[in-house]
């Protein structure tokens, strides 16, 4: 017994809308992800002692500390609110690309 395809289910016409529907995906992400390299984001934490600014490649651009909370006999505290305004910033980064990627891929996770 032969197994039967519907009409349209496949095929050279169908295969060739599939892989220009990819194409132009492909062409919409390399876009996106220029667009996301060249911004640029502002976060605050701990706070507000703190306000970090990253790139979208994800390199620290500018970091500025309240006066206040540079403390020399407390230098952990110092570190921590670094590293909390540095991890918040990458949140909102990654976020960012998480919402932009997806609009262009429906929501397909694609391992970025």
């Amino acid at each position: 017994m032969k197994a039967r395809i519907p009409q349209g289910a496949g095929g050279a016409g169908n295969m060739n809308q599939m892989m220009q529907r990819m194409q132009k995906m492909q062409e919409e992400m390399t876009r996106a992800q220029a667009e996301l390299e060249e911004k640029v984001y502002h976060v605050s934490a701990g706070g507000g002692n703190i306000e970090v600014e990253i790139n979208g490649k994800k390199e620290v651009t500018s970091v500025t500390l309240k006066p206040e909370v540079v403390d020399p006999d407390d230098i952990e505290f110092l570190q921590d609110l670094i590293r909390e305004g540095v991890n918040e910033a990458i949140r909102a980064c990654n976020a960012d690309a998480e919402q932009t990627i997806g609009a262009i891929t429906g929501g397909l996770d694609l391992g970025l």
